[in-house]
Parts: structure tokens; C-alpha cells; sequence
């Protein structure tokens, strides 16, 4: 079973490249490999068909606005799920909803406005200075400097491979712009350790699958400052309000470790750590200050009001670009400035991806805005008569349905702008509830069938240099994640009982 091609953001997860990580080209090759099968054929036919009928439906018929809309957002999903890029599965079907419902001087207008307001936004400039220091970061090396410190300092409790690769995700998180890049890393690092130690395939795949989402909520985290592009919450307070859900996370998956390796030796056999001593534990604590001092600055300078996140980002972007070039001083400078020129590079690709999906949703806004379709849904859900708790435990189910079918962000350029208004009208905190979808989206990202994370370790551990000889089938990454699936639908739950979790830093942070 081939994994589906990312179509949403194909630059903002870049892979480390072949000059950093022998055989990266190789795993890209397997994780995006792969023909249509008879039924995918076939399912891919009737999407376009649809998508056809839909398009010559709304431009040809008469039609009540609110209708448009329905129809619009249906075009939307079925060219989401025909392959189409998200940005323009939603730009596309919306400059026609414009057009039908309010002409075309209108469209011209939002054509013209539209891509000016959105890419001019002063929030967004954290965004290639994040993605900037964690490309720079992750091709010099620091990402197995992590891990290697938390094997030395966690590797002798039960399952204490699986938490080194936990707490070595959370600390890469802080120094990456990408989740894919984290997934990479754990993979490639993780899974031949634990594979070696006897773990089972289905636990060590499905420990490496859940690290890589940790980077979702914790800072720097692009999906959160795309959530904030879209809801129009302050990307400094946006960013704070998931560090304690995303360490939390954390820590309720090492404690899922331990138990689960306790009862079931099988799983996780303990490892002998007789090799590490205090003092090689230190040196390889010290060797990992870059992802402590970029986290202060991000954080730090947040949180205590002395920088904004566009002021920490800067500096962070610029102290990660003279550690790297610490870091490779005995390459030479003309091998820095080469990897920095590809990490430039990469983030310029991956800046454009990320406007232009926002470009698509705000065209996306002012089409359901011009159809009245959110004030109609808005009623409809105040005539249900719903508290606050019921929506959102209702949206727990209706987001675990759709990441079973839809890229995670996906469902977020496609729901939070018809959400937005029942959020107000109902008073749910804007970010608080971006902590809680992101939260949800993580769970996506793993989830069968479409869980683009799970395809994307089974694709790595498919070389025999991961999987040490081993068969891994998809199957066994799906199974290994389930647990902690279980685990993060738990802490989503959790939110709605005790907000505070995720507003008390920026809460603090304010006063």
C-alpha cells in the first residue's frame, strides 16, 4: 500500500537532503512511489465526476445563495480527495461561488485584494525566520546531539528507548520548523536502536509515528501561527497556549510507555546502559545548549514581554545560523554557506506554500461570508440549543471522522472559517480552541487510513539500514500508534473540562 502524496504544503515539511543524511533522496522515492490500484482508479474517476457535475451545477443553475455554498464546499472536498492541491481545491471552487452570488467585479476585487491583505500580514513574518532556523538546524547535526543526550540520560527506564525518542522529538521540536523533518529524524535514529534492543515493530514504528507530532504544539510550531493566520488570534499568546498542552502530551506518552513496557517485557526489553557514565551523560547534556538556548529566546522572549514572536524569531533564526556555523567550522565556510543557500531555498518554496494556502482560505471566508451560509449554520446550531462542552465533544467525533479521510490541514483551511462565528457566539476563547484542534489535527496525522505520518515512517523503515532486517508492514506503524492515539483523543477531551491547561501561560504572560 503506496502513501498518498501531500498536496497541501509539498515544501514545508522538507526531508533532510542527500548532503546531510545518506539515502534521504532514497526514502523520499519510497514514500511517494506507487501506482493507483483497480479501486483507487475508480475512486479517483468518480471524485472528478462529481467534481464535474458540481462545477457545471453551480455555474448553470439558479440557485439560492446558501445553496452555493453548500455546493461549493462540497466541490471543494471532492477535489481535495481527487488529488487536487488544497490551495487550489479551495481557491478555485470559491472565485466561483463569488462570482455566482455577487458577480464578477466582485471576484476581480477579491483576485486583487485578497493575496495583498493576506501575504502583507505582520503575524506571518515568524514564518520563514521559524522554518529558516530549523532547516539550518537539522542539516548541521543537532538533531542527533538530542537524541543521543536523551538515550544517555533516560535509556534505563522501562521502555527507555522509546521515551529517549519521546523526549528527543519534544526537544527537536524547539529547534524545527518541520514535523516531517522531526519524523525523519526519530525514524532514522529510533527505530534501529530500539529494533537492535528487541523492541517489537509495531511499538518502536508507532513511538517514532507520535514523536514526530509533538512538533504541532510545541514552539516553534508553523501549524499554530497558520491557525493564527486564519482565526486572527496574536501568533505570540497562540504560540505559548501549546507548549504546556504539547509537553503535557509528552509526558502522559512516556508515562504510556513505562506502564505498557512494565506489564509486557516483550514490547520494550530492558537495555543495558552500563556503557553510559555521569560524566559522558554531561558532555552529552552540554552538546544539546543550542536546543536549550533557541527555546529560551522563542519562549523566553515571549512570554516576558521583552520581544514579540516576530523579535524572538528573528533572533533565533540568526543564533541558529551562527551555531550551525559553529557547528560545521571544520568543513569549511563554503560548506555552510552551501547548506545555508539550501535551507534558504527550501524556505522560500515553503513560505510560498503556506501563503498560498492562507490566500485560498480567506477567498474561502468572503465566499461562505457573501452566501450568509455561517449565519445560517450559527442558527441552526443555537436553535439546537448546544452548550459550549456538547459542541465541542461533538467536534471531538466530527474531526477523528474527517482525519480518517482528510490531510490535517486540510481540515483546518476548511473548517475554522465556518466555525469561527459559532466559536463567538457560543464564547469559546479563539486560542484556546487552536490549541484544541491542533491537538486533533495531531491525531490525523497518524489515524488509518490516511494518516500521512504513519506512511510516511513506513516508507523510511522499508530500507534495510532502519529495519535491520525485519518485515514492517503498515499495519504494524497503525497498530503501534492506536495506543497513543487513545492517549492524545484523552488530553482533547481534558481541554474542554480544564481550559487553563493551554490559556494559563499566555494568561501570565499578559499579566
Amino acid at each position: 500500500m503506496s502513501a498518498p502524496r501531500r498536496r497541501g504544503l509539498p515544501a514545508l515539511d522538507p526531508i533532510p537532503n542527500e548532503a546531510t543524511v545518506p539515502g534521504s533522496a532514497g526514502e523520499q522515492m519510497v514514500i511517494h512511489k506507487g501506482g493507483h490500484s483497480g479501486i483507487a482508479t475508480l475512486s479517483f474517476l468518480a471524485t472528478v465526476g462529481v467534481s464535474g457535475a458540481l462545477i457545471a451545477l453551480i455555474a448553470l443553475v439558479p440557485l439560492e445563495k446558501t445553496t452555493v455554498g453548500l455546493l461549493v464546499l462540497a466541490l471543494t472536498i471532492t477535489l481535495m480527495l481527487s488529488g487536487v492541491h488544497v490551495a487550489v481545491s479551495m481557491a478555485l471552487p470559491s472565485l466561483l461561488g463569488i462570482w455566482k452570488v455577487a458577480g464578477l467585479s466582485t471576484m476581480a476585487f477579491a483576485m486583487k485584494d485578497v493575496p495583498i491583505g493576506t501575504a502583507a500580514s505582520w503575524s506571518l513574518t515568524v514564518v520563514p525566520l521559524f522554518i529558516l532556523m530549523g532547516l539550518v538546524l537539522v542539516q548541521t547535526g543537532i538533531t542527533a546531539i538530542i537524541f543521543d543526550a536523551a538515550k544517555q540520560w533516560i535509556g534505563g527506564v522501562p521502555g527507555g528507548l522509546a521515551v529517549a525518542t519521546i523526549a528527543a522529538g519534544a526537544g527537536m521540536s524547539a529547534t524545527s520548523g518541520s514535523t516531517l523533518g522531526v519524523t525523519y529524524a526519530t525514524t532514522r535514529m529510533g527505530v534501529p536502536e530500539m529494533l537492535k534492543a528487541g523492541y517489537s515493530t509495531h511499538f518502536a514504528t508507532g513511538t517514532v509515528a507520535m514523536a514526530g507530532v509533538l512538533k504541532m504544539l510545541i514552539p516553534p510550531s508553523i501549524t499554530v501561527v497558520i491557525y493564527a493566520g486564519i482565526a486572527e488570534t496574536p501568533v505570540g499568546p497562540q504560540l505559548l497556549a501549546g507548549l504546556v498542552p504539547g509537553l503535557l502530551l509528552a509526558v502522559l506518552f512516556v508515562l504510556l510507555i513505562v506502564v505498557r513496557a512494565t506489564r509486557n517485557r516483550s514490547l520494550a526489553p530492558a537495555v543495558d546502559t552500563s556503557s553510559f557514565t555521569w560524566g559522558s551523560r554531561f558532555i552529552a547534556l552540554g552538546r544539546a545548549w543550542p536546543a536549550a538556548l533557541l527555546f529560551t529566546i522563542i519562549v523566553g522572549g515571549i512570554y516576558s514581554g521583552t520581544a514579540t514572536a516576530t523579535e524572538s524569531a528573528a533572533v533565533a533564526a540568526l543564533a541558529a545560523i551562527v551555531i550551525g556555523a559553529w557547528m560545521t567550522r571544520r568543513n569549511g565556510m563554503r560548506a555552510f554557506i552551501r547548506i545555508l543557500g539550501k535551507a534558504t531555498a527550501s524556505t522560500v518554496a515553503a513560505v510560498c506554500s503556506i501563503m498560498l494556502l492562507l490566500i485560498s482560505v480567506h477567498l474561502l471566508t468572503l465566499f461562505v461570508a457573501l452566501t450568509g451560509l455561517m449565519q445560517e449554520v450559527s442558527r441552526v446550531v443555537s436553535d439546537l440549543g448546544l452548550t459550549a462542552t456538547q459542541f465541542l465533544l461533538i467536534l471531538v467525533v466530527m474531526y477523528l471522522i474527517m482525519g480518517m479521510l482528510m490531510d490535517e490541514l486540510a481540515m483546518m483551511l476548511l473548517t475554522v472559517p465556518i466555525l469561527l462565528p459559532i466559536l463567538v457566539q457560543l464564547d469559546i476563547d479563539l486560542i484556546w480552541f487552536g490549541v484544541f484542534l491542533v491537538l486533533l489535527c495531531e491525531v490525523g496525522m497518524v489515524m488509518p487510513p490516511v494518516g500521512f505520518l504513519s506512511f510516511v515512517v513506513h516508507g523510511i523503515v522499508q530500507h534495510p539500514e532502519v529495519n535491520l532486517g525485519h518485515k514492517i508492514s503498515l499495519l504494524d506503524v497503525f497498530r503501534g500508534v492506536l495506543p497513543y492515539v487513545a492517549v492524545a483523543l484523552g488530553l482533547s477531551v481534558g481541554l474542554i473540562f480544564a481550559p487553563d491547561l493551554a490559556l494559563w501561560l499566555p494568561n501570565l504572560g499578559a499579566d
